[in-house]
């Protein structure tokens, strides 16, 4: 089992477009959303091509493809024009890791959840990879509002959790014993 997972799209039809290409090039069997899909929020200025309707079209024609994270951005009318459910957060399997999925304004390297071997969320707009206190914690950073000019994404397998940029290039990797 291959994953991408990214974060906070906010809308941009060109970041999801760049997500899904990268998710090919991958060859990953599923895509992690971790919350933030549409609106871009009210402290966030517009993304490129902000296309919320534009983007949950695109996301609906891979549903089955997609692990959905509802971020602090994410309303109830979001589900209605999506054709997949949004959840608070969703732990995972791979190879011999559990992986703890969330979006972040809850859950973060300050408060982190019980149990789990790596902590993937987004919220913060800023990509990384470190330890903490023996976990993995981990962030894609935003596809389309980075905070500190970073446009990322991680790939998860069996064998490692990966930062990339969104051309391709490793930022940081993290080989699972």
């Amino acid at each position: 089992m291959k994953i991408l997972l990214a974060s906070d799209i906010h809308g941009s039809k060109s970041a999801i477009d760049k997500v899904l290409e990268r998710a090919g090039k991958e060859n990953c069997d599923k895509i992690a959303l971790l919350g933030d899909l549409y609106y871009h929020g009210p402290r966030n200025p517009l993304p490129e091509n902000y296309a919320p309707m534009e983007v949950a079209k695109t996301l609906n024609e891979i549903k089955e493809k997609l692990i959905v994270i509802k971020g602090n951005c994410d309303a109830e009318v979001d589900e209605m024009i999506s054709d997949f459910s949004f959840e608070k957060s969703v732990t995972i399997t791979v190879g011999r890791k559990k992986i703890f999925l969330t979006h972040g304004h809850t859950y973060n390297e300050d408060n982190m959840p019980d149990g789990c071997d790596v902590l993937v969320y987004g919220h913060f707009h800023v990509g990384f990879i470190k330890d903490k206190d023996g976990v993995i914690v981990a962030n894609p950073g935003s596809c389309a509002l980075p905070k500190d000019g970073f446009y990322g994404y991680l790939v998860l397998d069996e064998n490692a959790l990966t930062l990339k940029e969104m051309d391709g290039a490793v930022v940081k990797a993290v080989q699972f014993a």
